[in-house]
């Protein structure tokens, strides 16, 4: 309609027709994507942000005793828990709504690191080093390598802890640092809303792997579930505890890949393409579901029984690439 037009209608008509075509907009700034996802709420967490074209900065985190408590993952958007030599775990923290002052302790990146981002576009990834083998094949792949001897920096150690243990991580110098390819926060399969209906009620979950456990036990009063290491309450380093409203427990094949650490042990490749179960806990009940992610390029879609999308809570969500 015109502008000289809208303005000879009565006020009350027009008022009805901006509320008629109100109506008929998707919230946002933008629009949504097609699925009722709201552009002005980040697809990695499902909350309101100020500008959700953020870059996305990937970390690989040490876990093990000597390396906790850990330093910035509170900010962190999700969480990923994957299996490493030994039967240990390391996280690979996706930093992008919020970018902490320091994050760490950073270890040594792994193949399947680049298999799991791909969903994310092209992002940077930050990392202490890899096998010499692997080098080679991280330079080959789409992702934004950061590692601390081509970034120092962004980098810094700790003289509280002893090495390896100690390096941190400025996620701000570091995005300084990258390329202005790297991708910016898209859909990465993620779903935010309502809980489905069902589910049983629990207020703990643990998950083993076969050198390493966490423990996931809800808490009605932080409406997040608090996480535990191995027995222990994970903790930030400014005495913080670890937790996410949303946790996913998501069983893959994981398999010998082709390379070793120093110590000879076999690196774990979790296989995070293709199809499988899962539960999800959120709301003090755990809901099983099905993930599927048919080519590295997709995003990670989780569905209940029925086949309807999976809604996660909104915040910070862990993933567990547990053992099938």
């Amino acid at each position: 309609m015109p502008a000289r037009a809208a303005r000879t209608l009565p006020a009350v008509l027009l008022a009805v027709v901006l509320a008629a075509v109100l109506a008929g907009c998707p919230a946002g700034n933008g629009g949504g994507n097609g699925d009722g996802q709201d552009t002005e709420r980040f697809p990695f967490t499902g909350e309101r942000v100020e500008d959700p074209s953020t870059p996305v900065l990937a970390v690989k985190i040490d876990n093990a005793r000597n390396a906790r408590p850990h330093t910035g993952l509170e900010a962190a958007d999700v969480v990923y828990v994957e299996q490493v030599e030994w039967g240990l775990t390391r996280l690979l923290t996706i930093l992008s709504s919020e970018l902490p002052p320091s994050v760490g302790p950073v270890r040594s990146a792994r193949e399947a690191d680049i298999e799991l981002l791909r969903q994310f576009g092209e992002p940077a990834l930050a990392y202490s080093g890899a096998q010499s083998r692997l080098i080679p094949v991280l330079e080959d792949s789409p992702l934004h390598l950061l590692p601390a001897d081509e970034v120092p920096d962004a980098y810094s150690r700790s003289s509280e802890r002893s090495a390896p243990h100690n390096l941190y991580l400025d996620p701000e110098a570091a995005l300084r640092a990258a390329p202005e390819e790297v991708s910016e926060a898209n859909d990465i399969g993620f779903r935010f809303g309502p809980a489905p209906e069902g589910g049983r009620p629990t207020d703990e979950e643990t998950v083993r792997f076969p050198n390493s456990r966490y423990t996931f036990t809800w808490s009605a009063d932080e409406e997040r579930w608090l996480v535990s290491m191995d027995g222990e309450p994970a903790r930030t380093t400014d005495g913080g505890r670890l937790g996410a409203p949303t946790v996913v427990v998501q069983r893959v094949e994981i398999r010998d890949s082709r390379f070793r650490d120093r110590g000879g042990g076999v690196s774990p490749y979790s296989e995070t393409v293709g199809s499988g179960e899962a539960t999800v806990l959120r709301g003090g009940r755990a809901y099983e579901a099905r993930w599927s992610r048919p080519s590295a390029e997709d995003g990670t879609e989780f569905t209940t029984p029925g086949g309807e999308r999976l809604n996660f809570a909104r915040g910070q969500v862990w993933v567990v690439l547990a053992p099938r």
